[in-house]
């Protein structure tokens, strides 16, 4: 018997690592998933936002885990354009975690998409040095859609970050201020093999996991460079 139950926990200990890095597998194969579907939105992201954005977090099927006023917790991929004034093709992914403590107002029963679009440079640096305050160290809006995103400017704007939210199938801009995010060290070390933060993937853009090619693909093919 004694036999039999080290032969099952030896088991259970191989197919650990297996089960979590199916995790991070399907929660990137998830964010291209929903990006492909805004990007496609009359009402969601447009090109033009894409076009001059810097990086893009993407955080899918966040829930609610309390009732009423209280958290909801989600896990998602962080993927920034390379060159040193991130203006060239898309780079490897970093895994992040979305907190919105506070903000259960916002979210019903089921699931919502994120997707947060990184327009300036003091919102990257602020995302990648740490835990960051949407509002607080990192000023963000409700992304536009439509004849308002296409006469964006981000020069002359003062959001760091464009927020946008899908519940339901329809998307739309939503504000995300007081959420916080942070870099999901744990997921990165399954996901590259190696203790690595998300700084260090940006700006190394070590070889990404075969199931972050649809995520990086599909950037790379509708928006190549940031214009």
């Amino acid at each position: 018997m004694n036999r039999k139950l080290l032969v099952i926990a030896a088991c259970l200990a191989m197919a650990s690592p297996m089960f979590a890095q199916n995790k991070e597998d399907e929660r990137l194969e998830k964010s291209a998933t929903v990006l492909q579907e805004i990007l496609s939105s009359d009402k969601g992201l447009s090109k033009h936002i894409l076009d001059e954005s810097r990086c893009v977090l993407i955080f899918p099927s966040v829930k609610k885990v309390a009732v009423g006023f209280g958290q909801s917790y989600g896990r998602g991929a962080l993927i920034c354009r390379k060159g040193e004034k991130m203006d060239g093709a898309w780079g490897s992914p970093a895994m992040y975690a979305l907190d919105q403590s506070g903000l259960g107002i916002q979210l019903g029963s089921t699931a919502t998409d994120f997707v947060l679009v990184v327009m300036r440079e003091n919102g990257v640096e602020q995302i990648l040095n740490g835990k960051t305050k949407l509002g607080g160290n990192a000023a963000a809006a409700a992304g536009p859609s439509g004849a308002q995103a296409e006469g964006y400017n981000a020069a002359e704007m003062t959001a760091d970050v464009l927020t946008y939210s899908r519940t339901k199938g329809a998307f739309a801009g939503v504000s995300l201020n007081g959420a916080s995010m942070d870099s999901d060290n744990d997921a990165n070390k399954r996901v590259y093999g190696k203790t690595i933060d998300a700084k260090t993937i940006i700006s190394s853009n070590p070889t990404p996991p075969a199931a972050a090619k649809s995520l990086q693909g599909l950037l790379d093919k509708t928006s190549p460079h940031r214009k």
